[in-house]
């Protein structure tokens, strides 16, 4: 079976090759840490069928699949929602286009001191990720709990500063992602993504509040424009997003995360 590799901060850690002497080089898929990499990886099974070998390479943080991807080192990417990458090509100038949707990682707010969100006392502080595009996102799950407004135009491109209401005098502190579950212990509520949640042992039926199959913040297939019709590529999205992989998608992980087809 296909397995993951992984990326660390220095380097590769090589888990399987899963390909054969003379055979062409297989695909090259990023994705970060986490469930992400199992359905890539179910997907290449079936994908092998048709003679396409994929090889999924997990990285441990969420700014090197487009830099590796930048870079030629992989050949395509499946970790992020729009609004992010987008603020990648801008702050970074990538040259990567989003191909097809692939699935939606609910973010979930959680906390370790209550059991619903209308325990949370005044002045409890709420950690969210320190990212822009996963600032806002935490920002709008915040809102749809009732627990603050923002303006009314800020939508995927909101901040701290555009909160117009918080009643009961939230305090929200900026972390970085993966430190976001860990934080529980000192904060009162955190917004974390599916990732990191799982991979921190917390279980996303607990959350407090879950994002749904209306969140804008689905993710997507990237790639550079030269690739973005490479026949093997999207052969292999057209078997991602096949009947199979939804089905494998729903047993395996219950409803906790979403295909988009």
């Amino acid at each position: 079976m296909l397995k993951a590799v992984k990326w660390g901060m220095v380097g590769l850690l090589l888990l399987a090759t899963g390909t054969h002497a003379g055979a062409a080089a297989p695909l090259k898929v990023g994705v970060s840490a986490g469930p992400y990499a199992e359905i890539l990886s179910y997907a290449a099974e079936i994908a092998k069928k048709d003679g396409i070998e994929v090889k999924v390479v997990e990285f441990s943080d969420y700014t090197m699949p487009n830099a590796a991807l930048a870079q030629g080192d992989i050949d395509f990417n499946n970790f992020q929602h729009l609004p992010y990458l987008q603020n990648q090509v801008k702050q970074r100038g990538y040259d990567i286009i989003a191909l097809e949707k692939s699935i939606i990682v609910p973010l979930g707010l959680y906390s370790k001191k209550f059991t619903a969100l209308s325990e949370i006392p005044v002045g409890a502080t709420v950690a969210i990720p320190n990212d822009p595009s996963n600032e806002a996102r935490s920002l709008m799950l915040l809102e749809k709990s009732g627990l603050l407004k923002l303006k009314p135009d800020a939508g995927t491109s909101a901040t701290i500063a555009d909160i117009v209401e918080n009643p009961k005098k939230l305090i929200i502190k900026q972390l970085d992602a993966a430190q976001l579950p860990r934080s529980l212990e000192d904060v009162d509520l955190a917004a974390a993504t599916l990732n990191y949640a799982l991979s921190s042992g917390l279980d996303p039926k607990k959350a407090l509040l879950l994002e749904g199959a209306d969140t804008p913040w689905n993710l997507w297939f990237a790639a550079s424009p030269s690739r973005k019709d490479d026949p093997q590529i999207r052969r292999y999205i057209e078997i991602y997003r096949s009947p199979a992989v939804k089905d494998f998608i729903l047993s395996r992980f219950q409803g906790t995360i979403i295909p988009t087809w």
